[in-house]
């Protein structure tokens, strides 16, 4: 009888899957992610984001066809009276500096500033109203 005692506290017993008195499963079902252990549902909201387009990092190419912006107060500065004004000659004078992959990009001129001189300004250029105005007003023309 003590033998029988002593074997039965040395025993160890079966670990069965654990909470619940339900046996080997323990309400857990057969087989699955909500069977295993230490399970997590991924929230809904995570799903929606990484099914979201990623728009910046390594391979992102900006839609905008504008990418350098020029203002008037730059123009007066760097360029003499009567000269013409044309991405060419924005290049030469360092006004703007074109990247290779930027070939296909257009230049703004914006209205910043005030416009002294006579220029002729090429019409392959971008111009806002208060920039076009001001050009116009100052003697310079649009070809």
């Amino acid at each position: 009888m003590l033998i029988n005692q002593i074997n039965f506290r040395l025993k160890k017993a079966k670990r069965i899957g654990r909470g619940g008195k339900r046996g080997n499963y323990s309400g857990r079902g057969i087989k699955g992610q909500k069977a295993r252990a230490g399970r997590r549902i991924r929230p809904a909201l995570r799903d929606f984001i990484l099914r979201l387009p990623q728009l910046r990092g390594k391979s992102f190419r900006s839609r905008s066809k504008i990418e350098y912006i020029v203002n008037l107060r730059k123009i007066n500065e760097k360029f003499n009276e009567g000269e013409i004004v044309n991405l060419q000659s924005l290049i030469e004078k360092k006004v703007i500096k074109i990247r290779k992959s930027d070939k296909n990009k257009k230049v703004k001129i914006l209205g910043d500033g005030e416009l002294t001189k006579k220029l002729i300004f090429s019409s392959e250029l971008m111009f806002s109203n208060k920039a076009k105005e001001k050009i116009l007003s100052s003697g310079s023309e649009i070809k």
